[in-house]
């Protein structure tokens, strides 16, 4: 689809398109506590959630988790576990990881005030373009764009752009000098509530009249659709492992990874024409170094991510040589210890009925 030319945008098309959709955002935007402060802080974490993330979702996992660490400064002087745990379920956990390191850079670098500068800002883990954006003109009023999906996909519609440099452009040159967060939110609010992305509301739009994707009644193509790939499927096995005190083994995931900082059962993936059984044994052998006695299977639990789709398998084991050993963290917890750490969620599910002395399946 060939990209048409950027619009000149006048004087007059700009205070039209500022007036129509805030009148439209003053009287539909949700009540939302981000959007009663000028805190940067409280902003800042919003909108770290609210990446891959619903804001029906994200919700109580922010209120928790401001009630938990409700400045920079107490987030910077809280240990990772505690971080992670608040933060469990919701999911994308380097938000939580690049969030907390970020926050004791600005213990360190800046006495516990967020900077107000773009490229400090940049500098810290986990804010980009966006982020930066939306922390600087919502909360400091600095006339910056904030472009996350629903903005792209309101403005790429109105201007007809396919392209995501020139939908960045368009909004730089809209971003007014009065009240630019406000701006910035209805663009997001309105791509949420009205222009979704399948069947877009346009008759309640307020946008609709200088639209060119309405206006073509295509709204359907713009922004262009990525091809959907095929979701794969994994199967991972898992050990529940008790000494002689009743303690449970568990082990740290790489902070770097997928569910990077979180604790689990010890195992791994299953290999190709492989059994659940024979993959528990083997990881146990090869990440542990121990052999065990691999019982029946406790639990199966099925959980979808984002890219693919697992089935965890978990075994009752019994260590017959070896003492565990890896180069990731290992600890011996007792039950009532599980739940001050942070979990993926399947194994919260198992570790949960394991508990109640149910099976999960």
């Amino acid at each position: 689809m060939p990209e048409r030319d950027l619009p000149e945008l006048s004087q007059l098309h700009r205070k039209a398109f500022h007036r129509d959709l805030l009148a439209w955002y003053h009287r539909h935007k949700r009540p939302l506590p981000w959007r009663d402060t000028r805190d940067p802080y409280a902003i800042w974490v919003s909108e770290i959630m609210l990446q891959q993330t619903r804001v029906e979702q994200a919700l109580p996992y922010y209120l928790r988790f401001m009630a938990a660490f409700p400045t920079a400064g107490s987030l910077a002087d809280a240990d990772l576990d505690a971080v992670l745990r608040v933060w469990e379920g919701l999911g994308y956990y380097a938000r939580a990881r690049n969030l907390h390191r970020a926050a004791r850079l600005v213990r360190d670098r800046f006495a516990g005030e967020v900077p107000d500068s773009l490229p400090q800002l940049r500098a810290l883990p986990g804010i980009g373009a966006y982020t930066a954006g939306a922390i600087l003109s919502i909360a400091f009023n600095r006339p910056v764009a904030a472009v996350d999906a629903n903005a792209h996909r309101v403005l790429a519609r109105v201007y007809a752009q396919t392209g995501i440099s020139a939908v960045r452009q368009l909004a730089d040159a809209l971003v007014p000098r009065q009240a630019p967060g406000a701006f910035n939110q209805a663009l997001m609010e309105l791509g949420s509530a009205v222009c979704v992305p399948r069947v877009p509301n346009c008759s309640a739009c307020p946008l609709r009249l200088p639209c060119r994707a309405h206006a073509m009644d295509a709204a359907d193509r713009y922004p262009p659709r990525k091809q959907k790939k095929a979701i794969p499927h994994h199967d991972v096995a898992t050990a529940m492992i008790l000494d002689g005190e009743g303690r449970l083994l568990i082990q740290r995931r790489d902070e770097d990874g997928l569910l990077g900082g979180l604790w689990e059962l010890p195992g791994g993936k299953c290999e190709p024409g492989e059994t659940a059984k024979s993959a528990c044994a083997r990881e146990l052998q090869e990440e542990l170094g121990i052999d065990v006695d691999v019982g029946e299977r406790a639990h199966a639990v099925a959980h979808a991510y984002s890219h693919f789709r697992i089935t965890l398998h978990v075994f009752r084991c019994r260590i017959r040589s070896g003492e565990p050993a890896s180069r990731r963290p290992l600890r011996w917890v007792l039950p009532s210890e599980l739940e001050g750490l942070a979990f993926p969620r399947a194994t919260r599910r198992v570790l949960d009925a394991w508990m109640q002395g149910e099976a999960v399946r």
